[in-house]
Formats: structure tokens, sequence, C-alpha cells
């Protein structure tokens, strides 16, 4: 007589499968992409546009101008 061998096969893989799901979604989570991180400068442009500009373009550091000076740079 043949004896009857217990279906640990299919125990196996499916414990196997959900091991490699769950490691998977593990290292999903923990590699996380890295955001570039841009330094930026809010400004306004002569016709009321707010741009942002990358601060390795300014050339000096911005400096704080008059209300007299600001009153004469907005076009009406």
């Amino acid at each position: 007589m043949q004896e009857i061998q217990p279906s640990t096969s299919r125990k196996k893989f499916l414990l196997w499968s959900a091991t490699i799901l769950s490691s998977a979604t593990v290292f999903k989570f923990i590699r996380t992409p890295k955001k570039k991180k841009t330094d930026t400068v809010k400004m306004l442009t002569q016709d009321g546009k707010l741009v942002e500009i990358d601060r390795k373009l300014l050339v000096s550091p911005g400096k704080k101008i008059t209300d007299k000076e600001l009153q004469q740079w907005v076009k009406k």
C-alpha cells in the first residue's frame, strides 16, 4: 500500500508567497524616493504675476524697497 503524504507543498507555497508579498510591501515603504529639494524665492513681475526663481540665479541678496519706489514701479 502507498502511504498518504501530507500536502505540505501547497502550505509551503502559500507561506512563501505571503512572505514575499509582505516583504515587498515593507521594502516599498522603506525605500521612498528622495525628493529633489529646490531652493526657490517667490517674486512678483512688473505685470503682477507671481513667479518662483532659483536662489542660485540671483546675483545679489535682495533689499527692501521704500513705499515710494514701489508706487513708482507698479504700472497702473
